[in-house]
């Protein structure tokens, strides 16, 4: 008996599906099929290319395992524009096999996707750390210097010791062979996790201090400057993870 155009399709999307079976249901005149069939080729060819890509980004660690090196951290910061609010760093190794096909700059991901690749790069990388410092620590020693620190603080609290690290546009202080990258959350799955890791850790920590200090709308706008934040800010005055030593928020001090 012939398969229903509904089964084909159920089947197709289970993508569990015998060569057998597809190149006989190719012979299929009816057009339901024929577009089903399309559907599964541009799924799979698009799948294909995803994995591709994440290969492309495994070519400096592949390069480095080739070498003997085999803990090789990806490390990445987030939080150097905000007005207020802590810069968060995190550091990741991650296995040959990883393969979460959908890493990569966080910028380049939504909230939701961020939110579900998080959990998967943590069950299977080999270890991680986060690096936290603050807006007081901030304006103590400068934005760069601070990006830095917590940087290190990352690596540093990996219990597994990293032998390389691969750092998005930056070098860390620590007797560890690196290799600075340029938009290297874009050009290495090490570095991209990272970021995704250290986005994730910022963003709740903004929406608590939204909690916290209500009326500069944290949980929005992550601290940047944006409209509301800068109502806020004019309104009540600079809280406790205001960065005092920023632009926008130093004039404001000023002017009281």
């Amino acid at each position: 008996m012939t398969e229903t155009i509904a089964a084909i399709k159920a089947a197709l999307k289970e993508e569990n599906v015998t060569e057998s079976t597809l190149a006989a249901w190719r012979l299929d005149e009816r057009a339901g099929v024929k577009t089903a069939l399309a559907s599964y080729d541009k799924r799979l060819e698009k799948k294909a290319k995803l994995k591709a890509d994440f290969m492309t980004r495994f070519s400096f660690e592949s390069e480095l395992w080739e070498q003997g090196f085999q803990a090789i951290a990806g490390i990445d910061e987030v939080g150097r524009g905000p007005l207020a609010g802590p810069v968060v760093a995190a550091a990741v190794i991650l296995p040959a096999d990883f393969d979460v096909y959908g890493v990569i700059d966080s910028k380049q991901l939504s909230e939701k996707v961020r939110d579900d690749l998080v959990s998967k790069i943590k069950e299977q990388a080999i270890d991680y750390g986060i690096g936290i410092v603050d807006a007081a620590r901030i304006d103590e020693i400068n934005i760069y210097q601070a990006s830095r620190e917590a940087m290190k603080q990352a690596v540093l609290a990996m219990d597994v010791p990293a032998d390389y690290m691969l750092v998005d546009a930056m070098n860390v202080d620590l007797p560890i062979q690196q290799q600075s990258l340029i938009k290297g959350d874009a050009r290495s799955n090490s570095i991209g996790a990272a970021s995704i890791l250290a986005k994730v850790t910022r963003d709740s920590l903004m929406k608590a201090y939204d909690k916290e200090y209500p009326g500069y709308g944290f949980s929005q706008n992550d601290g940047y400057g944006t409209k509301a934040h800068m109502e806020g800010l004019a309104k009540l005055g600079p809280c406790p993870i205001h960065r005092r030593t920023f632009a926008p928020v130093k004039k404001l001090l000023e002017n009281d």
